[in-house]
This record gives structure tokens, C-alpha cells and sequence, in this order.
């Protein structure tokens, strides 16, 4: 399994992102490497199809996949249980690589 993080540096949810992930992967025993993406401009997220900060993909998949036309240097934003937020929960990310593994 790849994971990927894509993320830019002034968001202020990556890390929570990324801690969240590892926390996920822990507790669904799952053994994988997370290559983090630094997507430096506008020009960078068209080509990566970055869909904000943070952006997992496992395999070259999204977790949270949206269609879009337009793909620029941005945060993104997650509903949870807990009400919108800049990143998804351990709860959610368990559930999303639950599904994936599934696949």
C-alpha cells in the first residue's frame, strides 16, 4: 500500500492530518509508508490535481474524492462528527482505509 500526503507548507491542518494518519494505520495494523507531497504552487497543484491541504491518496486513489476543474494552492475541509474541520479524523481515515482494503 502507498499513501500519499499532499499538503503545502502554511497549511495549518497537515500535521494533524498526518498524525491522525498514523494514528489510523496503527490501529488498523496496517504497514505502509507515507510519502508526503509538497505541492509549492498553483502550477504544482493543476498537475497533481491537489485537492487542498490535506489530500490523502492511497495507490493513487482519494480517500475523498471530489471532481473539480480548477485545482489551486488551498486548505481543505472535512465534515466531521465533530462539525467542519481542516482534517479528517482518526475515526474517518480508519473507515476510508477500511474501504480501500476492500476494494
Amino acid at each position: 500500500m502507498k499513501i500519499q500526503l499532499l499538503y503545502f507548507d502554511d497549511c495549518p491542518s497537515w500535521e494533524t492530518g498526518l498524525r491522525n494518519l498514523q494514528i489510523a494505520l496503527q490501529e488498523e495494523n496496517l504497514s505502509a509508508s507515507i510519502e508526503m507531497v509538497n505541492v509549492v504552487d498553483d502550477d504544482d497543484a493543476t498537475r497533481l490535481k491537489f485537492l487542498g491541504s490535506p489530500h490523502f491518496r492511497v495507490d493513487g486513489e482519494d480517500l475523498w474524492h471530489e471532481e473539480r476543474e480548477i485545482y489551486s494552492l488551498s486548505c481543505r475541509i472535512y465534515p466531521t462528527p465533530e462539525g467542519i474541520k481542516g482534517f479528517p479524523t482518526v475515526s474517518m481515515l480508519r473507515a476510508q482505509l477500511r474501504n480501500f482494503e476492500q476494494v
